[in-house]
């Protein structure tokens, strides 16, 4: 057997509602099919309209170009609003945070992200298993890639 992650004693996290990991800075919210579906589906709109008004293509850490939700020119969501505007469907990524393989790869990784979000390392306890659940999630809704496909 491997060694266990860092985390195999849980991590804690409840989120804040401060909107850092939604707002401030520049970032990239990518899209799955499902993302993509449940969004089309709030909004009752056509996917391609959809996608031509709130989302953008951007090229990834792999070079590969991603379907992203654009943000407003001061780096907020394009969602947030006092809140977010989706949040009953909103994407994968931003139901998981902070439990994505990046940020649990290690315990600096953790930290670093604790440096920007009160919510972790405080509150609730879950468990490796919860953990290893979200990252899993992630990996079965691929990201929409240029191509048409997943990335």
């Amino acid at each position: 057997m491997g060694k266990e992650p860092f985390f195999a004693k849980g991590l804690n996290f409840s989120c804040q509602r401060c909107s850092a990991c939604c707002r401030y800075d520049a970032g990239f919210v990518f899209l799955s099919e499902t993302d993509l579906e449940k969004l089309t589906s709030l909004l009752k709109m056509e996917r391609e309209n959809l996608k031509k008004v709130y989302c953008r293509w951007v090229t990834d850490w792999d070079g590969e170009r991603v379907l992203s939700l654009k943000e407003k020119a001061n780096k907020d969501c394009i969602f947030w609003d006092s809140g977010c505007t989706v949040y009953e469907s909103r994407p994968l990524q931003c139901i998981t945070f902070p439990f994505w393989s990046s940020i649990v790869d290690s315990p600096d990784c953790w930290e670093v992200a604790a440096s920007g979000c009160p919510g972790i390392n405080y509150g609730k306890l879950h468990t490796k298993e919860e953990i290893d659940n979200c990252i899993k999630l992630r990996k079965s809704q691929p990201i929409i890639n240029k191509t048409g496909g997943a990335a």
